[in-house]
């Protein structure tokens, strides 16, 4: 197999931060909202993590819709 890169637009508002990272383990989407929540209380968040096998699904987890659902969207584009 040949290794070939992709460059993805991320579409998201000047105000929203974005964290961009990769994991192995599919339970990363429920420790990242546990520290998130327990650390920053009040944050509002959204986050979305595409698992590596099978169908590719996306998991969304977060404290606002709008942002998980922006956090989705940009994964699928992944």
């Amino acid at each position: 197999m040949m290794l070939s890169f992709k460059v993805v637009k991320i579409n998201k508002p000047d105000e929203v931060n974005l964290i961009l990272g990769q994991s192995h383990f599919i339970k990363t989407v429920e420790d990242l909202y546990e520290v998130l929540v327990n650390q920053v209380p009040g944050l509002k968040f959204g986050l979305a993590f595409v698992e590596s096998s099978g169908a590719c699904k996306v998991r969304c987890e977060g404290t606002d819709e709008e942002l998980k659902k922006l956090a989705g969207q940009q994964a699928l584009g992944l």
